[in-house]
């Protein structure tokens, strides 16, 4: 994804240690209006061109699982709630998280500036790691050029249909530093890719780990997330599963995300990355000064009014019957697969929606990469909005 997906979504026309996370009782599965209105967006999006869309919906302590469209468009095989699907930068918030922890413990502060980490990385054509911090990274306001922005970049997979082409991070990292960067550290904002593959390589630095494995180990493994992974060279999807396509029809399912890695090659379902997002708002991932930080946004360029980017989270607000209704998001669009996931301040809704359409040819080219369609805010409406549905 070369940029937020709410700027795709605007564009297209559709919207103005084991952690205690408590289950949900078991009477929660819901049959409601909410869910009734969650299932007619979902058919809207299938109508308007998604082959398929799955989502997540919570209210309280009542929940709902809902699917529509085929997730094979070949064989006809029907999709299903919990089938799995890329989260591209839905990954930014895991990745942003374990890097807060490590705030949290000592190891390094968000002021750090990139060099102490990783001397020598951030250099040449106008770039100086000892001039960006850490933070700067997480917020996308160091000005680091991002490559996957570029047609060029994508060529192997679109031109020669080289699917499990692997381009390393540090490959990407270098493509990055032989372009001047797009404005000085913090004077401005702009959303770019490298900032997270240099994040992971810090987790790297100060953990001696590799950046995949602190996710699992600090996040998937502790909030039990079964059906949650992090490929890092591996094509393939797993298990059952969405297939992805552009809007040609062809099926990308299969996709090295390599290129991707800290900044978006993670692989969930709705109900995983529901669960992430209901521990980490709810404040069972991170302390609360690294909360704060998280929750601390900056504008983003040509935002709507109530827009904001933190630490790999976002602030939006939902355009609700009362009026604009705030809320948390993450996001992820790229080859073949959209996402979102939002939830309420005070945790009490939630919805996670995916549709398996993306074409990253049209995103580089600045056209819209997804149906237009106006069952994404539909289903956005349908859980967050209070008083909107009876």
């Amino acid at each position: 994804m070369s940029r937020p997906l709410w700027a795709v979504l605007v564009s297209a026309g559709t919207l103005v240690a084991t952690l205690a996370v408590p289950p949900l009782p078991a009477r929660a599965e819901h049959s409601g209006p909410e869910r009734r209105a969650l299932a007619a967006a979902l058919d809207q999006l299938v109508a308007d061109g998604f082959p398929a869309a799955v989502a997540y919906g919570r209210v309280d302590d009542r929940r709902w699982q809902v699917a529509a469209g085929v997730a094979d468009r070949i064989t006809g095989a029907r999709a299903r709630p919990d089938d799995r699907f890329r989260i591209a930068s839905n990954t930014k918030a895991f990745v942003s998280t374990v890097l807060l922890q490590l705030v949290g413990e000592g190891r390094l502060t968000l002021d750090d500036p990139v060099e102490r980490w990783l001397p020598g990385v951030v250099r040449g054509n106008g770039n100086d790691g000892s001039t960006i911090t850490v933070r700067q990274l997480l917020n996308h306001t160091s000005g680091i050029w991002d490559p996957t922005g570029q047609r060029s970049f994508w060529a192997p997979y679109l031109d020669e249909h080289d699917w499990d082409r692997v381009i390393p991070p540090r490959t990407v990292i270098a493509a990055a530093m032989a372009h001047r960067p797009d404005f000085a550290p913090g004077t401005s904002w702009g959303y770019s890719n490298t900032n997270y593959l240099l994040a992971g390589l810090v987790i790297e630095a100060v953990t001696g780990r590799g950046a995949a494995n602190e996710v699992r180990r600090r996040i998937i493994g502790p909030l039990g997330l079964s059906q949650t992974s992090f490929p890092v060279g591996d094509p393939e999807i797993h298990g059952r599963h969405l297939h992805g396509y552009d809007l040609t029809g062809r099926d990308v399912t299969t996709f090295s995300p390599s290129y991707d890695w800290t900044a978006g090659a993670m692989i969930s379902t709705t109900a995983d990355l529901a669960r992430f997002h209901r521990a980490l708002f709810g404040g069972r991932l991170l302390a609360p000064a690294q909360q704060r930080e998280l929750e601390t946004v900056v504008p983003m360029d040509d935002s709507p009014a109530g827009y904001g980017y933190g630490l790999g989270v976002q602030r939006m607000t939902v355009p609700c019957a009362t009026g604009p209704t705030p809320a948390w998001m993450t996001d992820g669009g790229g080859p073949g697969f959209t996402s979102i996931a939002v939830t309420s301040p005070d945790d009490s809704r939630q919805l996670v929606l995916a549709g398996n359409v993306y074409d990253i040819d049209r995103d580089v080219r600045g056209q819209v990469p997804v149906p237009a369609s106006g069952g994404a805010l539909a289903a956005l409406q349908s859980v967050l909005c209070a008083d909107d549905v009876r």
